[in-house]
């Protein structure tokens, strides 16, 4: 739970008047996909220097009417938190840890030069969404209800400053699982032209302009037939950072003694979710972890002598993408025997069961948004 005292900003309820007919719905959840389908409403707040935070609403998805002056377009004061919704076994919706996003969302604003919002007012959006949507939430196994909370500058001017006005929304699209017909190993470019964040930048923030400095980088990387590229450090270009979006991993040995490593944060990582729960839950099923530094030459040698056993990413989207083999400007490698391997199936499975509500909450990271009765409404 946080433990910021301030109580949530109330939050007014417009329903849409045409939201989507069930037989669309059901069609949409048939196969969601990732992203491309959004539900009938969304929350706004506006915040601005004189109001603070204000009118929240709840009202039907739609477009924002935006000046051409507004500065979020011009200088890039954006940032956003990603977070699902989970159809529990009693049919109820719960979302997991919530509040450690709430918290990275106020870093990355401190980063950007941005309002606060606080933590109860953020997961309190969360919630009014989902329980207004709550039929866009699926039953089935590794289905779930993304949720995206941003925030931009509104304030219309070009001078270069931290904006005056700004919006909070969320907005949520149903997601399928991540890969179609069994989780698939990916393979990496480890990139030397381009680097993700400096030492002092936005490495740590989550927030647009780092989405977009990357895609060029990934676009290298399927130019070089793989499918996602691996950032690499700003000063040496040695040492291994993240993997598209997403926090890598590192698996030394096997069984129950398998060691499991991953980057250290340095500043010019994101300290995800997902990472910090991952840590957490491969201590509990009794591998030792560690944070730390690996270079490249280390990863090509530890797979070549088969002490790297597994390598996998992790994030929001994806939960535990497996990484099968690594190609840079001088070669290639396989990592393992280029399956998923048995650590990175268990950990996925450990952290599906608990977002799904299927195993046992030692750590109280599920946070219930709607309860059981909201199933049974949802037509």
């Amino acid at each position: 739970m946080s433990s910021d005292p301030s109580p949530a900003l109330p939050i007014a309820v417009t329903p849409s008047a045409h939201p989507r007919a069930a037989a669309e719905r059901q069609a949409v959840l048939a196969d969601p996909g990732f992203g491309r389908v959004f539900t009938d409403h969304m929350v706004r707040i506006p915040w601005d220097a004189d109001r603070g935070w204000h009118d929240a609403q709840l009202v039907p998805y739609g477009p924002i009417p935006l000046d051409p002056a507004t500065m979020a377009l011009h200088y890039g004061q954006e940032i956003f938190e990603g977070l699902k919704a989970y159809r529990q076994p009693s049919g109820a919706i719960a979302t997991f840890r919530p509040y450690e996003n709430a918290r990275r969302f106020a870093r990355s604003a401190a980063r950007l030069a941005m309002p606060a919002l606080d933590e109860e007012t953020f997961v309190a959006a969360l919630t009014a969404l989902v329980t207004q949507d709550a039929a866009w939430v699926s039953p089935e196994e590794e289905k779930s209800l993304y949720l995206r909370p941003f925030m931009f500058a509104t304030e219309a001017g070009l001078g270069v400053k931290p904006a005056h006005s700004f919006l909070f929304l969320v907005i949520a699209s149903p997601a399928g699982a991540y890969f179609s017909g069994g989780v698939r190993p990916v393979s990496v470019w480890l990139s030397t032209e381009y680097t993700r964040a400096a030492p002092g930048g936005t490495g740590a923030a989550k927030c647009a302009g780092n989405y977009a400095a990357s895609l060029v980088a990934q676009a290298q990387a399927e130019q070089a037939g793989c499918d996602q590229v691996v950032w690499l450090d700003a000063v040496s270009h040695r040492y291994v950072e993240e993997m598209g979006g997403m926090n890598l991993f590192f698996v030394r040995g096997s069984g129950s003694s398998a060691r499991v490593e991953t980057p250290a944060l340095t500043g010019t990582l994101l300290a995800g979710v997902t990472r910090d729960s991952l840590l957490t839950l491969a201590g509990d099923l009794g591998h030792p972890v560690a944070e730390t530094r690996i270079s490249t030459e280390e990863w090509e040698q530890g797979n070549a002598t088969g002490e790297i056993t597994e390598v996998f990413a992790c994030g929001t989207a994806a939960v535990i993408t497996p990484v099968g083999s690594v190609k840079h400007a001088r070669g290639t490698w396989t990592v393992g025997d280029g399956q998923p391997g048995p650590v990175t199936l268990r950990l996925r499975q450990a952290l599906l069961d608990l977002q799904h509500g299927q195993a046992p909450d030692p750590h109280r990271w599920v946070h219930p948004l709607v309860p059981a009765r909201g199933h049974a409404s949802t037509g």
